[in-house]
């Protein structure tokens, strides 16, 4: 935990007696002495997320989760479930049965679960097999039977990637490391032999990732970012020979490579490299008619965005202006020699010749694998938003010219549920990110730019603060820009860990 600087306090829950180094017996703790430890633990340090590991039975479990129960008004988010529980079990002793007489008990404390595929499998009393294609599947089954998310960790992939399959309220998919020696140099720094099958270290890596998990959870990321972040943290280059998860290197959350990516959905598809694009997108203009494109390129702006959204009801007439507005749009960015990115009509915008698209992730995942995979044949370029952690990872596995950040400042133009994202992660975007980041979301003062541009934003998006006549405003703004990027040349941000950009929210 000191990676993630987070305390750890401990309760025993189990007497090991050893012999020569190895566990000779194992005792779970009776339920009494179990309580009085966890009552006299949240009296003085009240627990942010409580992680369960080691071999603690189902009794031990329904104890510990009822003394937690009290504190979730005061602000403990999440309990987190390493490994599996063993007996005394509920009848029939699956994950399952276990997993449903605590829903049934405390519906309010459902366990993030950490497991490997064995033990996945042999918790859903099923055959253990190497199939990585039954993870999503088992995940789904647990979650089902009452766990709030599930990560089912240390599987090999086909091309040398470290997976990790996610499935959490907001994002489902594989985590995969970035680099794909990860599984040799894990070896290498676990002492394993080189011929060694990662999966039969499970345990370790098991252990570790749910560490990391809990330590990223206590500093109020949901789970989705939370496991972004535990892989990471559990990426070899992390973890000096003979290291725990404890005292992993403090900087890792600052190193680019690192950074994993994760998949739209069960097929394990990821990005070779990120794509290259000559030029700098700079001021950004986002407008919603060809006579606004117009206006801003007159204004000296190079990168603009049509966004004309689609009415509830649209005809066909609405689908004839559409397709005018961006003929027109088309034809004056080729003119002024200017980039220019459709929102949300790829199909439209490729038959048109628009240059890129920009689409949010509700609308790239609606594509599927088909419509995604059509779409990066297409020419066009990609833009993507991103708001989060685990949304940044999805948006690098298809090249995009860029990654929108946003809301960097709160914004009026549309209604979102997260938080702004400031500076700090701006900077953390720009950092980390594989591709171009753009910085988006209640830009309205050259000041805004020059702070954006100091972060290492590739382009700075402008809706509002453009005003009714942009020649007036445009160059205090390219000004600002020039003299941020100075700035940043001179100077550059100090690194920060990123700060949640949604509520640690209990998830259902």
């Amino acid at each position: 935990a000191e990676a993630f600087a987070v305390d750890i306090h401990r309760v025993v829950a189990a007497r090991t007696r050893r012999a020569r180094g190895a566990a000779a017996s194992i005792e779970s703790l009776a339920p009494t002495p179990l309580k009085a430890q966890m009552q006299a633990l949240c009296g003085r340090a009240p627990p942010r997320v409580i992680r369960i590991a080691g071999r603690v039975g189902f009794a031990q479990l329904r104890e510990v989760a009822r003394s937690a129960a009290p504190l979730r008004p005061a602000g403990a988010a999440a309990w987190v479930l390493d490994g599996p529980v063993h007996a005394p079990s509920p009848p029939g002793g699956t994950a399952t049965d276990i997993l449903r007489s605590l829903r049934e008990e405390l519906p309010s404390l459902a366990p993030v679960v950490a497991c490997t595929l064995a033990e996945a499998q042999r918790w859903l009393g099923e055959k253990s097999t190497d199939d990585i294609a039954t993870a999503p599947s088992a995940a789904r089954r647990l979650r089902e039977a009452g766990a709030r998310a599930v990560c089912i960790v240390g599987i090999d992939g086909d091309e040398g990637r470290s997976l990790d399959w996610l499935d959490s309220e907001h994002a489902r998919g594989w985590l995969a490391s970035a680099q794909r020696d990860d599984i040799v140099h894990r070896k290498e720094v676990q002492g394993w032999p080189a011929s060694t099958p990662v999966g039969k270290h499970g345990d370790a890596h098991r252990h570790r990732f749910a560490t990391c998990l809990a330590a990223a959870l206590a500093r109020g990321f949901v789970v989705a970012d939370a496991a972004v972040l535990a892989k990471m943290a559990t990426t070899t280059r992390s973890f000096p020979t003979g290291s725990a998860a404890g005292h992993s290197l403090p900087l890792f959350v600052h190193d680019p490579a690192l950074l994993p990516q994760l998949s739209w959905g069960e097929q394990a598809r990821f990005a070779e490299v990120p794509g290259v694009f000559p030029g700098r997108l700079d001021l950004y203009a986002i407008v919603d008619s060809a006579a606004r494109v117009l206006q801003v390129l007159a204004a000296g702006i190079r990168t603009v965005q049509l966004r004309i959204k689609t009415p509830t009801s649209a005809n066909s007439g609405w689908h004839d202006t559409l397709r005018s507005e961006i003929q027109r749009s088309v034809a004056a960015c080729r003119a002024a020699d200017a980039q220019l990115f459709i929102n949300d009509h790829w199909q439209l915008a490729c038959e048109l010749g628009a240059g890129g698209v920009h689409l949010g992730q509700e609308d790239l995942l609606e594509l599927g694998d088909a419509g995604r995979a059509a779409l990066q044949a297409s020419p066009l370029a990609l833009g993507i938003s991103s708001h989060s952690l685990w949304e940044m990872c999805r948006a690098c596995t298809l090249q995009p010219r860029y990654i929108a950040c946003g809301p960097v400042w709160p914004t009026l133009t549309k209604a979102m549920p997260w938080r702004a994202q400031g500076l700090d992660n701006l900077s953390w975007w720009c950092r980390m990110s594989p591709a171009s980041v753009v910085a988006i979301g209640g830009v309205l003062e050259a000041e805004q730019v020059h702070e954006a541009a100091r972060c290492g934003a590739d382009g700075v998006c402008i809706v509002r603060g453009l005003g009714e006549r942009p020649e007036s405003i445009v160059p205090a703004l390219r000004a600002a820009l020039s003299a941020g990027r100075a700035s940043a040349a001179v100077a550059r941000i100090a690194p920060t860990w990123p700060h949640p950009s949604l509520p640690a929210e209990p998830e259902r």
